[in-house]
């Protein structure tokens, strides 16, 4: 399946009642083969930049596109065929076994009487595959822990064939290998089918050696945006999180460590 392109032209949103705007005036072109990782402190905005591009927020200002229509302008339906979401939280809501959970990622797909085809199992097959859910497909996913459950959740969007990922802080729960091991198949899906991938995360370091760009977001704007290394700097990050750092190279991309209060009265 085609990737599918992002686009936020001039976005602002303010939330009811709030006394001030969640989102100010925020442009970005996220493009077919490149991973892009939001970060940013709590409150910057992220989590509202990606509803935007999600269509579940109308903003007051600008606009949100994909593949170059408004976002909140397509039906669920043809959304959840092209963009595949994993939220930042979400709980069973009745008891289904780990193959049905992501059997659920084809549904978007399927006809009126709903049945599955072979290949439609065969998707499913190779979705539990990748995530490394394969040995759980029987268990029900009230008894996983957090990671299980998390991995399970990537491969029903996989299942999806999606032109496009979305997740949202994915690497919650996991341990190190897991993390490592989503990452490294978010990041190689989007640049061996020409995905487009959007990735929220507080784990900057860990974000900075899979995507193509870090998108830094600051009290509901765009602070910076770039390669890891433009944007990991101790001036922008010190800026930003206003506590200091020390930033090191790591092959391509920086690393920064947060000093302890006793080190930061003797640095320099």
């Amino acid at each position: 399946m085609a990737g599918l392109t992002f686009g936020a032209h001039g976005l602002t949103y303010r939330y009811p009642k709030a006394p001030n705007d969640a989102l100010r005036d925020v442009s970005l072109q996220i493009g077919e083969g490149e991973l892009v990782g939001l970060v940013g402190p709590n409150g910057s905005g992220k989590t509202t930049l990606l509803r935007l591009f999600l269509g579940l927020l109308r903003p007051i200002s600008g606009r949100a596109v994909a593949d170059g229509r408004a976002t909140s302008e397509w039906s669920r339906r043809e959304f959840a065929q092209r963009v595949g979401v994993v939220a930042q939280r979400e709980e069973p809501a009745f008891p289904l076994r780990v193959r049905q959970a992501v059997t659920f990622g084809r549904y978007p797909h399927l006809g009126q009487i709903g049945r599955l085809s072979p290949y439609d199992r065969e998707v499913v097959d190779r979705a539990m595959h990748q995530c490394d859910v394969t040995a759980l497909r029987d268990r029900w996913v009230g008894t996983l822990s957090g990671g299980e459950w998390q991995r399970v959740r990537i491969a029903r969007a996989l299942a999806q064939e999606p032109g496009a990922l979305v997740l949202d802080e994915p690497t919650a729960s996991l341990d190190i290998r897991h993390e490592m091991e989503v990452l490294e198949l978010v990041s190689d899906l989007v640049r061996e089918r020409g995905m487009s991938g959007i990735i929220v995360t507080h784990h900057i370091n860990l974000a900075a050696r899979f995507v193509d760009r870090l998108v830094l977001m600051h009290r509901g704007a765009m602070r910076a945006a770039g390669s890891p290394r433009a944007v990991i700097t101790p001036e922008l990050i010190e800026e930003v999180f206003e506590w200091p750092v020390d930033v090191h190279p790591w092959r391509s991309a920086p690393q920064f460590i947060p000093l302890r209060t006793q080190e930061r009265n003797t640095q320099g």
